[in-house]
């Protein structure tokens, strides 16, 4: 089989253009090739005009005839063995060696799907609710005028913090053993949409992530494995240096061989409780921002020209990044085409916000999180956990900017350049529920972001027509793109340094940022302890 990338064809091509061009560079005759499969669909719209761009999985005839004929060229080649091995099956232990994994997100769900396989019937533990009841309780707080659950919300409940994003199942971290396109294979096997296998940039949506994630807890039930809700862990037993139990909220105690903690960036109460134990805590970069919107159609025509709207793109999706004079940079995080800005809080009298998108992305506003990078020397020295109490801080000041009643400070594009509050909307509406208010965001958000921001979007400009639209909508704050701070762990055990059989993982841990680097590495873990035997 050979691997052809960089097949370039026009939007509106047919499929038998996809064996034309196959047959054209490699200079065959069309009866020598067998068949031609998508292994990758790509749009590249970088240099003023749009076309897909396709890496290709080709079988011939005579493959060392085709490859002597053509010579060297990197976009041809053998193509590469991207199996991803599991680690054997091994007995099942005991009822009171069974691995305890705690939070169900993509890092705890994929952990214990891969244990479950292998006979070792793990216990995953999440203090929300399943993924179905969760959805009503976050749908009600934002548009029936539901209390806050500060157990069951956009951060907490079966399928994590991701489950009420867009859904993006691509990453930047190294896969040299093939777990992603194992998860992507497992998804859809699971009710996801089979083109999240070919697209370079796939994208569930919260609409069908339930599904999968419900999926994927039946099988590890099936197997034999326990899956509880509403099972906040409070404390836990450390004796000797080794993780011996966790409790329970109610006061429960949980032994087990193997301690999984997966409980993504929000969990800070789950922080300061290990920290009390001992458990050491590294201070790592984040970011803090605010959410910005446009009409999805300007996004449209400035990305893909007369080809916006055109029924194969679908609704166009931005990244940036623009280093300032502030000796920062400013960067998109979590883009939604065609999504909503949600209420995103995990603890009552503060206001967070956060990107969702459903698979079809047809609301009519895109948006982003425009963040700059926050720094550990920019909180107290020798404060591990100070980021957790700055994001904190700069929630709570929205929360009041926003009337004290999780409606979020809302301010247009123009009004932040020219530094003057707004009054009302412009020509975009703000998706935010429960609802915004106009205000100026400089009273919640620190100078270095601000000044950092106004810096960038002229930048931005440039390279994205359109994005300074004055009557754009900045919605604060958005402080949750990554944890403030990472569990140190052994780079061969993967247990936590200083205290054995404690794997922390995930986001939450510092280790993973987004649902696929998660999942990714709730696997490494499980491989971790597989390994052991």
């Amino acid at each position: 089989m050979l691997q052809l990338s960089q097949v370039l064809l026009p939007v509106d091509h047919q499929d038998d253009d996809i064996r034309r061009a196959v047959v054209k560079v490699l200079h065959a005759r069309e009866e020598d090739v067998v068949s031609v499969r998508v292994k990758q669909r790509a749009i590249d719209a970088r240099r003023g005009h749009v076309e897909f761009s396709f890496t290709l999985l080709v079988e011939v005839k005579d493959e060392a005839r085709v490859l002597k004929r053509i010579g060297k060229n990197p976009r041809i080649g053998p193509a590469p063995d991207e199996t991803y091995h599991e680690i054997a099956r091994q007995a099942a232990p005991s009822a009171s060696s069974r691995p305890v994994i705690v939070g169900t997100g993509p890092c705890g769900l994929f952990c214990g799907l891969l244990l479950a396989r292998a006979g070792l019937k793990p216990v995953l533990l999440e203090r929300g609710k399943a993924a179905g009841d969760r959805a009503r309780d976050v749908t009600g707080f934002w548009r029936r005028g539901w209390d806050f659950n500060s157990e069951s919300n956009v951060q907490f409940g079966e399928g994590g913090a991701g489950t009420f994003s867009d859904g993006k199942l691509y990453t930047q971290i190294r896969d040299r053993e093939h777990r992603i396109p194992w998860l992507l294979k497992e998804m859809v096997a699971a009710g996801a949409p089979e083109d999240i296998l070919i697209k370079s940039r796939p994208h569930i949506g919260t609409d069908r992530l339930i599904k999968v994630v419900r999926h994927v807890r039946e099988e590890i039930i099936a197997l034999g494995g326990e899956v509880r809700f509403g099972a906040r862990v409070a404390d836990v037993v450390i004796e000797d240096g080794v993780m011996r139990a966790v409790t329970l909220a109610d006061g429960e105690c949980i032994e087990g061989s193997h301690f999984i903690f997966g409980v993504g960036h929000s969990s800070r109460d789950t922080f300061y409780m290990l920290h009390r134990h001992g458990v050491p805590f590294e201070a790592k970069p984040f970011s803090i921002g605010v959410r910005i919107e446009h009409p999805q159609k300007l996004i449209d025509r400035s990305l893909y020209g007369k080809w916006a709207g055109h029924a194969r793109l679908g609704s166009a999706p931005y990244k940036f990044v623009a280093h300032c004079g502030t000796g920062r940079a400013a960067y998109s995080f979590c883009m939604c085409p065609g999504g909503l800005v949600v209420a995103a809080t995990s603890e009552p009298g503060m206001v967070v916000t956060n990107g969702m998108s459903s698979y079809a992305r047809e609301e009519a506003n895109a948006n982003s999180g425009f963040m700059v990078d926050v720094r550990p020397e920019d909180m107290p020295a020798g404060d591990v956990l100070g980021g957790i109490e700055f994001q904190r801080s700069i929630e709570r000041q929205a929360f009041v900017l926003g009337g004290g009643n999780y409606h979020a400070p809302a301010q247009l594009l123009g009004d932040f350049l020219e530094g003057r509050a707004s009054k009302g909307p412009g020509a975009v509406k703000p998706s935010y529920e429960p609802g915004v208010v106009w205000t100026d965001l400089r009273e919640c958000l620190p100078e270095y972001t601000i000044d950092t921001i106004r810096e960038a979007i002229p930048r931005i400009e440039r390279g994205l027509p359109g994005f300074a639209l004055d009557e754009a909508v900045l919605t604060g704050v958005e402080t949750r793109s990554s944890s403030p701070t990472r569990i140190p762990r052994d780079p061969h055990s993967l247990e936590c340094v200083g205290v054995k059989h404690f794997y922390p993982a995930g986001e939450g841990a510092g280790y993973a940022g987004g649902i696929i680097s998660a999942a990714a590495d709730g696997m490494r873990v499980a491989e971790a302890i597989l390994r052991q035997g």
